[in-house]
């Protein structure tokens, strides 16, 4: 057994008000707490880091709570479309899949593109095939709709827009992108990205999350991060891969470079979102530019901390 790891997990950055004011915070919190402890588990068992993101990440997708997997926002067509990325610090080694319908946990498929393809990421039908390939659980699409997500689908077709799922004028039920990141024993590092995008997105839209640099990055070198907030923002800042370009290049820390890359991402384009990371060193440190974030930690070992904040 070991304690020398960091584990972190969020589910979504935005306005807070609406889940305290539903009295929900509590199922967040035990939700946050319990997926941490099985991912503490994973890690104590001497398990990697790729494999403890990948657990967390299936955890949150399988909560209605999140917008990811179970609990997805809908398209324009009222349906769920979902991307993922997953990606291992040691070699760079990366595993992504965009606009993908009926799979159960999406990051999971990601893990499969990232250890069986010689791709980085598949889109659509060939992503579908390939996850027949490797017999990938799949599920109907009453599995993925939930009412919260029905009504918040009709508000944005009413409204005539695309809608975030995480900073609207009209409280929101659901919260937006999981991610996780982890360090574990051996110092090596990992994190993974999963979502069902924007509520009523159109025309075949993709955002960050399976994008590398963009939405999910891991450098033993150098940190693990993932992001969550308005895609588009995030890949022309490419800011998962600049934030470890913070370290790299001025020696930053975990806290730091959250920091500084939070900064760049409302500097260049007025940016909504938020970030987690590890860095090499087993620090963790959030950052967002959202009014809050809901996510959790457990650093070097230690307790396990859930935030609303």
């Amino acid at each position: 057994m070991s304690d020398n790891f960091s584990l972190m997990i969020h589910g979504g950055s935005g306005a807070l008000a609406h889940i305290r004011r539903e009295g929900s915070e509590a199922d967040f919190m035990e939700s946050l707490h319990r997926i941490l402890e099985g991912g503490r588990e994973v890690l104590a068992k001497n398990g990697s880091a790729l494999d403890a993101v990948e657990y967390c990440a299936i955890a949150l997708e399988n909560d209605r709570l999140y917008n990811a997997g179970h609990g997805s926002v809908l398209n324009e067509y009222g349906e769920v479309e979902m991307d993922a990325a997953i990606m291992d610090g040691q070699d760079l080694a990366a595993g992504a899949v965009a606009g993908i319908t009926n799979i159960k946990n999406p990051i999971g498929l990601a893990r499969r593109v990232l250890a069986k393809s010689e791709h980085v990421m598949l889109i659509g039908k060939g992503a579908m095939e390939f996850a027949k390939l490797w017999d990938v659980e799949v599920m109907t699409d009453d599995y993925f709709v939930v009412d919260a997500r029905i009504r918040q689908w009709r508000e944005a077709q009413k409204a005539g827009g695309m809608m975030l799922d995480h900073e609207d004028a009209e409280p929101q039920h659901k919260f937006g992108t999981i991610g996780a990141v982890a360090r574990d024993a051996q110092g090596h590092l990992a994190a993974a990205t999963s979502t069902g995008g924007i509520v009523n997105k159109r025309w075949g839209r993709v955002g960050d999350s399976p994008i590398v640099g963009a939405g999910v990055f891991a450098d033993n070198t150098t940190c693990a991060v993932s992001a969550t907030g308005y895609g588009e923002q995030f890949q022309r800042t490419v800011l998962c891969k600049m934030i470890s370009d913070f370290i790299y290049f001025k020696g930053m820390d975990a806290g730091e470079a959250a920091t500084a890359g939070i900064e760049y991402l409302v500097e260049k384009v007025q940016g909504l979102g938020g970030v987690i990371v590890i860095d090499r060193h087993g620090r963790c440190a959030t950052g967002h530019s959202t009014s809050g974030m809901i996510y959790g930690l457990i650093e070097r070992g230690g307790e396990s901390i859930c935030r609303l904040s």
